[in-house]
C-alpha cells in the first residue's frame, strides 16, 4: 500500500499516560519503528511535543478517549499536524489488544492514511462551544429546580401549576417567597398576582390554601436558592457569549430569518460548526456527521433498519426543537412541510425529517451567503397541481361521482 508519510506517529491516550508509537520510513521501503511513553501532565506533553518535532515527524494520529485528549491535542497542533481517530473507526482485533499494539496499529494506520480525521474547529470555536454546551446544561439544570419545586407544591397539596402556567414566574416567585416566609393565609397570597392572573384570584384562593410544613419551607427556600445562583451563572455566560458571538452578527441573523431557527439554535449551529463549512465535501456529509439524516444497513440486498446514526447530538437536539415549533409557524413551508410527514410517519420521524431540512437551509446560507426565502404553505400544491387535482377526480369517480376539470383563467 502506499505510504503518505515519511515520519508519523500514532499515540494511545488514557488518562495518566500516552504510548507514542513513531515510524520512520527507511531507503529500502523499510519502516523503522520505535515505542515510548509519556506523562499527560504538561511538563510530560512539552517533551513529547520536543521529541516529536526533533524526529521530524510530519503527522500524528491521536486516538479521541473521553476527553483526555484535548490537552494532548492543544499542546501539538501549533507544531504538529494532528488527525483525531474516532476510537470506533480502528478497533482492533478481541485478545490482542495493549497500549503498545494500540499505537502500533494507529500508526500503522495513518501511515498509509486508512484514518479519516474527525472535525475539530479552531481554537476561538471550540472555546466558544464550551460556553454554549455549558450555559445549555444550566439551564436544563434550573428547569429541573423548577420542576422540584413544582413537586414540593404537589406535596404540600398547593395546586399553584394547575392555575399559574409559570409556577416561578413574577407572580409565582412572589407567592413563594411569602410561604417561605410563613404566610399562609389564601387570600393574602393569592392578592399577589399580577397581570392577567390577578383575574384568577379566586381559583388563586382555592388553589393556594393547602398544609405546609417547616421541610416544605426549607426544600422551597433551596431550590430557589439555586435557580438565583445558576440565573447568574447563566447571565455571565450568556454576557460572553453575545461578546464572542459578534464576528458572527451577520451570519446569524441570516439564519435568525430561517422559520423555526432562532437566535439561539443559530449560536449553537456556529458554535458547533463555526463559519466555514469547507470540512465538509457538501451539505450531505454535514447532516449524516450531525446525525440528521437515515443511516444505512444493507444486507444480502436488502435494506434493513434506517434508522440516524449517532451524530453531534447538541446540534441534532436543537435542531429537532427547532422543527416541533415550525408547527407553529403558520403559513409558512415548513408547518406544510412537518404536517406532511405528520400524516404519513408520525410526529417523531416528522421531526427529524424537517429538522434535516432547517440543517441543509442553514449550512448552505452560511456556504454561499444568500438571504433565506420563505416558499409560503401552498408551495407543494403548486408544484403538484395536476397529481393533486388526478388524485381527488379518480376519489370522486370511486364515490360514483362524474367529474369534469376545467382551468381557471388566469
Amino acid at each position: 500500500m502506499q505510504r503518505m508519510f515519511r515520519v508519523c506517529a500514532g499515540i494511545d491516550v488514557h488518562k495518566k499516560m500516552l504510548t507514542v508509537c513513531r515510524l520512520r520510513v527507511e531507503w529500502g521501503a523499510e519502516v523503522a519503528k520505535e515505542i515510548r511513553t509519556f506523562g499527560t501532565t504538561t511538563r510530560e506533553l512539552l517533551a513529547l511535543l520536543d521529541w516529536l518535532v526533533a524526529e521530524g515527524c510530519e503527522s500524528v494520529a491521536l486516538e479521541s478517549t473521553g476527553v483526555y485528549w484535548k490537552p494532548v491535542f492543544n499542546l501539538l497542533e501549533a507544531a504538529v499536524p494532528v488527525v483525531l481517530v474516532n476510537a470506533q473507526h480502528i478497533k482492533a482485533l478481541p485478545g490482542r489488544k495493549t497500549d503498545v499494539q494500540d499505537c502500533e496499529w494507529i500508526a500503522e494506520l495513518h501511515l498509509h492514511g486508512l484514518v479519516r480525521a474527525s472535525f475539530i474547529p479552531p481554537r476561538e470555536i471550540r472555546e466558544l462551544r464550551d460556553l454554549v454546551r455549558t450555559r445549555t446544561k444550566l439551564i436544563a439544570e434550573r428547569s429541573q429546580h423548577a420542576n422540584r419545586i413544582q413537586k414540593v407544591l404537589e406535596d404540600a397539596n398547593l395546586k399553584l401549576s394547575s392555575v399559574a402556567s409559570d409556577v416561578v414566574g413574577a407572580s409565582g416567585r412572589a407567592m413563594l417567597d411569602r410561604l417561605i416566609a410563613g404566610q399562609t393565609d389564601p387570600q393574602t397570597l393569592a392578592d399577589l398576582a399580577r397581570g392577567r392572573l390577578r383575574s384568577k384570584r379566586p381559583q388563586l384562593r382555592e388553589a393556594l390554601t393547602g398544609r405546609v410544613r417547616p421541610h416544605h419551607r426549607l426544600l422551597l427556600r433551596t431550590h430557589l436558592t439555586l435557580m438565583d445562583q445558576l440565573d447568574a451563572a447563566i447571565a455571565a455566560l450568556t454576557e460572553e457569549i453575545e461578546e464572542r458571538m459578534r464576528p458572527f452578527a451577520e451570519i446569524r441573523e441570516r439564519l435568525d430569518a430561517v422559520t423555526g431557527i432562532g437566535r439561539e439554535v443559530a449560536t449553537v449551529y456556529l458554535s458547533e460548526m463555526g463559519a466555514d463549512v469547507s470540512a465538509w465535501p457538501s451539505y450531505q456529509h454535514a447532516a449524516s456527521w450531525a446525525g440528521l439524516c437515515p443511516g444505512h444497513h444493507e444486507s444480502a440486498g436488502r435494506h434493513r433498519s434506517g434508522r440516524t446514526r449517532k451524530g453531534n447530538r447538541w446540534i441534532r437536539k436543537a435542531f429537532v426543537q427547532a422543527a416541533l415549533c415550525t408547527q407553529r409557524a403558520h403559513g409558512t413551508y415548513m408547518q406544510a412541510h412537518y404536517r406532511r410527514l405528520r400524516a404519513r410517519r408520525g410526529p417523531k420521524k416528522a421531526a427529524v425529517a424537517v429538522a434535516h431540512s432547517l440543517f441543509v437551509r442553514c449550512f448552505v446560507l452560511v456556504e454561499t451567503g444568500q438571504q433565506y426565502r420563505e416558499l409560503g404553505a401552498n408551495y407543494f400544491d403548486e408544484h403538484r397541481k395536476e397529481a393533486i387535482a388526478k388524485r381527488l377526480v379518480g376519489r370522486l369517480k370511486e364515490l360514483g361521482y362524474e367529474v369534469s376539470v376545467t382551468t381557471n383563467a388566469a
